[in-house]
Protein backbone atom coordinates (compact mmCIF):
# COMPACT_ATOMS: atom_id res chain seq x y z
CA UNK A 1 0.00 0.00 0.00
CA UNK A 2 1.13 3.37 -1.21
CA UNK A 3 1.58 5.93 1.63
CA UNK A 4 1.30 10.11 0.61
CA UNK A 5 3.68 11.64 3.01
CA UNK A 6 2.11 14.12 5.21
CA UNK A 7 3.87 17.23 3.26
CA UNK A 8 2.55 16.17 0.23
CA UNK A 9 -1.12 16.11 1.60
CA UNK A 10 -0.54 20.02 3.36
CA UNK A 11 0.31 20.99 -0.12
CA UNK A 12 -2.71 19.82 -2.10
CA UNK A 13 -4.76 21.08 1.10
CA UNK A 14 -3.19 24.34 0.70
CA UNK A 15 -4.18 24.09 -3.44
CA UNK A 16 -7.94 23.10 -2.78
CA UNK A 17 -7.66 26.42 -0.04
CA UNK A 18 -6.19 28.89 -1.96
CA UNK A 19 -8.27 27.62 -5.15
CA UNK A 20 -11.84 27.83 -3.22
CA UNK A 21 -13.79 31.45 -3.60
CA UNK A 22 -14.85 33.61 -1.22
CA UNK A 23 -18.55 34.06 -0.71
CA UNK A 24 -19.03 37.28 -2.54
CA UNK A 25 -16.50 35.41 -5.83
CA UNK A 26 -19.27 32.28 -5.52
CA UNK A 27 -22.34 34.87 -5.69
CA UNK A 28 -20.80 37.00 -8.14
CA UNK A 29 -20.01 33.74 -10.55
CA UNK A 30 -23.61 32.69 -10.24
CA UNK A 31 -24.49 36.38 -11.67
CA UNK A 32 -22.12 35.67 -14.29
CA UNK A 33 -24.19 32.54 -15.53
CA UNK A 34 -27.49 34.06 -14.83
CA UNK A 35 -26.78 36.79 -17.26
CA UNK A 36 -26.19 34.07 -19.84
CA UNK A 37 -29.81 33.90 -20.34
CA UNK A 38 -30.10 37.47 -20.99
CA UNK A 39 -32.10 37.79 -24.38
CA UNK A 40 -31.01 41.69 -24.37
CA UNK A 41 -28.62 42.65 -27.59
CA UNK A 42 -26.66 45.73 -25.96
CA UNK A 43 -26.01 44.31 -22.41
CA UNK A 44 -26.39 41.21 -20.70
CA UNK A 45 -27.06 41.51 -16.71
CA UNK A 46 -27.32 38.94 -14.29
CA UNK A 47 -28.51 39.12 -10.71
CA UNK A 48 -29.07 37.06 -7.12
CA UNK A 49 -30.47 37.79 -3.84
CA UNK A 50 -29.10 36.38 -1.19
CA UNK A 51 -29.54 36.35 2.44
CA UNK A 52 -27.45 34.52 5.26
CA UNK A 53 -25.39 32.66 2.10
CA UNK A 54 -28.46 31.28 0.65
CA UNK A 55 -29.83 32.07 -2.40
CA UNK A 56 -33.54 33.84 -2.42
CA UNK A 57 -33.99 34.31 -6.15
CA UNK A 58 -32.29 35.32 -9.38
CA UNK A 59 -32.81 37.27 -12.46
CA UNK A 60 -31.83 38.41 -15.94
CA UNK A 61 -32.27 40.70 -18.17
CA UNK A 62 -35.00 40.47 -20.78
CA UNK A 63 -38.56 40.45 -22.04
CA UNK A 64 -41.69 40.08 -19.77
CA UNK A 65 -42.55 36.42 -19.65
CA UNK A 66 -44.92 35.29 -22.73
CA UNK A 67 -43.65 37.98 -25.10
CA UNK A 68 -41.07 38.17 -27.75
CA UNK A 69 -37.62 39.28 -27.29
CA UNK A 70 -35.24 41.18 -28.29
CA UNK A 71 -32.89 38.17 -29.67
CA UNK A 72 -36.50 37.35 -32.11
CA UNK A 73 -37.50 40.66 -32.91
CA UNK A 74 -34.75 43.04 -32.48
CA UNK A 75 -33.97 45.95 -30.21
CA UNK A 76 -36.04 48.77 -30.21
CA UNK A 77 -33.77 51.47 -28.72
CA UNK A 78 -31.01 50.12 -31.04
CA UNK A 79 -33.89 50.60 -33.97
CA UNK A 80 -34.21 54.09 -32.44
CA UNK A 81 -30.47 54.84 -31.83
CA UNK A 82 -31.30 55.49 -28.02
CA UNK A 83 -28.03 55.81 -26.36
CA UNK A 84 -27.52 53.70 -23.08
CA UNK A 85 -28.35 55.27 -20.01
CA UNK A 86 -31.37 57.31 -22.06
CA UNK A 87 -35.05 57.04 -21.99
CA UNK A 88 -35.03 53.41 -20.39
CA UNK A 89 -39.06 53.33 -20.91
CA UNK A 90 -38.69 52.70 -24.24
CA UNK A 91 -37.42 48.59 -24.04
CA UNK A 92 -39.09 46.06 -24.21
CA UNK A 93 -37.22 44.28 -21.71
CA UNK A 94 -36.95 44.06 -17.63
CA UNK A 95 -33.70 44.70 -15.60
CA UNK A 96 -31.73 42.03 -13.92
CA UNK A 97 -32.66 43.50 -10.46
CA UNK A 98 -36.56 44.32 -11.18
CA UNK A 99 -36.66 40.27 -12.62
CA UNK A 100 -35.24 39.27 -8.82
CA UNK A 101 -37.40 41.47 -7.10
CA UNK A 102 -39.91 40.26 -8.97
CA UNK A 103 -39.78 36.36 -8.38
CA UNK A 104 -39.81 37.10 -5.41
CA UNK A 105 -42.94 38.67 -5.23
CA UNK A 106 -44.09 35.72 -6.89
CA UNK A 107 -42.63 33.07 -4.98
CA UNK A 108 -43.68 35.12 -2.12
CA UNK A 109 -39.88 35.63 -1.21
CA UNK A 110 -39.16 38.26 1.50
CA UNK A 111 -36.19 39.65 0.42
CA UNK A 112 -35.72 42.41 2.88
CA UNK A 113 -31.88 42.80 4.61
CA UNK A 114 -31.08 40.68 1.33
CA UNK A 115 -27.86 41.63 -0.43
CA UNK A 116 -27.66 41.86 -4.24
CA UNK A 117 -25.08 40.48 -6.55
CA UNK A 118 -25.16 41.91 -10.07
CA UNK A 119 -23.02 41.83 -12.61
CA UNK A 120 -23.81 45.31 -13.70
CA UNK A 121 -24.37 48.98 -11.17
CA UNK A 122 -27.93 49.32 -10.46
CA UNK A 123 -29.88 52.12 -12.82
CA UNK A 124 -31.63 54.65 -10.90
CA UNK A 125 -35.26 52.98 -11.59
CA UNK A 126 -33.74 49.69 -10.15
CA UNK A 127 -31.86 51.57 -7.24
CA UNK A 128 -35.57 53.59 -6.20
CA UNK A 129 -37.11 49.77 -6.40
CA UNK A 130 -34.30 48.44 -4.48
CA UNK A 131 -33.98 50.78 -1.73
CA UNK A 132 -37.81 50.07 -0.99
CA UNK A 133 -37.37 46.14 -0.86
CA UNK A 134 -35.54 46.66 2.07
CA UNK A 135 -32.20 45.38 0.16
CA UNK A 136 -29.10 46.36 2.56
CA UNK A 137 -25.97 45.79 0.46
CA UNK A 138 -25.42 45.58 -3.33
CA UNK A 139 -22.00 44.01 -4.97
CA UNK A 140 -21.83 44.69 -8.22
CA UNK A 141 -18.84 44.16 -11.19
CA UNK A 142 -19.32 46.45 -14.00
CA UNK A 143 -19.77 50.17 -13.27
CA UNK A 144 -22.96 51.80 -14.96
CA UNK A 145 -23.11 55.99 -15.32
CA UNK A 146 -25.77 56.65 -12.75
CA UNK A 147 -24.63 59.14 -10.31
CA UNK A 148 -27.97 59.45 -8.74
CA UNK A 149 -28.35 56.39 -8.20
CA UNK A 150 -25.19 56.38 -6.48
CA UNK A 151 -26.19 59.07 -4.35
CA UNK A 152 -29.65 57.67 -3.64
CA UNK A 153 -28.13 54.84 -2.43
CA UNK A 154 -25.62 55.73 0.13
CA UNK A 155 -28.32 58.32 1.13
CA UNK A 156 -30.57 55.43 1.86
CA UNK A 157 -28.53 53.53 3.86
CA UNK A 158 -27.01 50.73 1.20
CA UNK A 159 -24.24 49.60 1.14
CA UNK A 160 -22.55 49.71 -2.82
CA UNK A 161 -19.42 47.68 -3.02
CA UNK A 162 -17.37 47.25 -6.51
CA UNK A 163 -15.84 43.92 -6.68
CA UNK A 164 -12.78 43.24 -8.84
Amino acid sequence: MRRISPLREFGRVMELIKSRPSWDEYFMEIARVVASRSTCLRRQVGAVLVREKRILTTGYNGAPRGLAHCLEIGCLREQLGIPSGERQELCRGLHAEQNAVIQAAYHGVSIRGATLYCTHQPCITCAKMLINAGIEKIIYEEAYPDELAEQMLREAGVKLVKIK
